[in-house]
């Protein structure tokens, strides 16, 4: 008698939420030690604009860093964290050659802004565009779910580009940059819990709803 065929086990999914937001926010942790160490006394205002060119050149190095590593440990990039790098490199380039720290401070309303639009924009034409980058983490979701989470995060976008503008014109350089970390990840973190009871209610698998967070789309 033949033996019977077993199907092998499925793979557990590598367990690397922490990684993905290092790979997120790494890159602002260093600008934020670097602008720290270089910080000059309140006044003066040269040394003020080196920090900020300083701390401006070693976060546009830790974002091509988190970038390629990316690449190498979870083989592959997404796109949003490719358009990211790109437009810190880009308004990292003219904070340094026009010496304005507040190209640093309107990339984020550009980024969540782009995502906002285009993730709006896919929902009004039937388009899931987030289903593109998570579906192999969001098992079971339904295309009405799909939908419902590319215009909700669509949204918040929008919500995120004003807030940073607000607090641009608000707060000193060095409050908006903590503010980063203070007000705009736990923002973010909070939003993305409040998605898991509709996800589940269009299919998500329970045993998957962890991946919810770990896999939120990157902040800018």
């Amino acid at each position: 008698m033949t033996e019977p065929r077993t199907t092998p086990e499925p793979k557990p999914k590598p367990k690397s939420g922490w990684l993905n937001i290092l790979v997120d926010y790494g890159p602002l942790l260093v600008f934020l030690g670097v602008y720290k160490f270089y910080q000059p006394p309140e006044t003066s205002t040269f040394g003020e604009i080196a920090a900020v060119i300083y701390g401006t050149i070693a976060f546009m190095i830790a974002a091509v860093v988190a970038l390629i590593f990316s690449k190498f440990k979870f083989g592959h990039v997404s796109p949003m964290l490719i358009l990211s790098t790109t437009l810190i490199v880009g308004f990292g380039g003219l904070t340094i050659w026009l010496q304005d720290e507040k190209f640093i401070q309107i990339k984020p309303t550009a980024i969540y802004l782009l995502f906002g639009a285009l993730l709006i924009g896919g929902w009004l034409r039937g388009k899931a565009l987030l289903q593109i980058l998570l579906e192999a983490a969001f098992e079971g979701v339904d295309k009405d779910g799909w939908l419902k989470l590319s215009r909700n995060w669509g949204i918040f976008f929008v919500f995120m580009a004003g807030l940073n503008e607000v607090l641009r014109m608000q707060l000193s350089f060095e409050s908006w940059l903590w503010a980063k970390l203070w007000v705009f990840m736990p923002l973010s973190f909070l939003f993305t819990f409040t998605q898991i009871p509709m996800l589940l209610k269009h299919g998500l698998a329970l045993e998957n709803k962890d991946e919810v967070v770990k896999d939120e789309p990157p902040m800018a």
